[in-house]
């Protein structure tokens, strides 16, 4: 698999892995001027980037995953509005960032600052199917904390 990037604009930052083993490569803000998110506000912020996955034969599907930056997240309280970000094997627009600011200090996102990772995620395209029973587990609908926490 190979993964293209195209600028978009001639700022854009190229992502690039942090190490070797990095699953993640980081993805830049691609702004003029900076930008302040104020607590608990989103902000959505273009990376100048657009991206395609090549898949190898008898590669199923894949997806990019847009993922928060943990540091941003555990000492600024930044991550992403949505979770987590999909990107579509077959999206080609400007991939971009909701950011939300969860701590009580407004935080200003810079040019060039490295907001996202992006990891590439094997898919599977089921059938999509409908059905009027489903079999039986041992769990059952038992869900939101039916686990317990220990």
């Amino acid at each position: 698999m190979k993964l293209f990037f195209k600028k978009l604009n001639e700022n854009a930052v190229i992502p690039v892995r942090g190490s070797a083993q990095s699953a993640g490569a980081d993805l830049s803000a691609c702004i003029d001027e900076n930008i302040t998110i104020a607590p608990h506000e989103i902000r959505l912020i273009p990376t100048g980037l657009s991206a395609a996955l090549e898949l190898e034969a008898g590669e199923q599907s894949a997806m990019l995953m847009l993922c928060a930056r943990s540091g941003l997240a555990a000492k600024h309280g930044i991550g992403l509005a949505n979770g987590v970000g999909i990107i579509d094997l077959d999206y080609r627009g400007e991939i971009k960032a909701a950011l939300v600011n969860q701590s009580e200090t407004p935080f200003t996102v810079e040019p060039g600052m490295r907001i996202a990772q992006l990891i590439a995620v094997p898919v599977w395209l089921p059938e999509i199917c409908t059905a009027d029973v489903l079999p039986e587990t041992d769990r059952g609908a038992g869900g939101f904390g039916s686990t317990g926490l220990k």
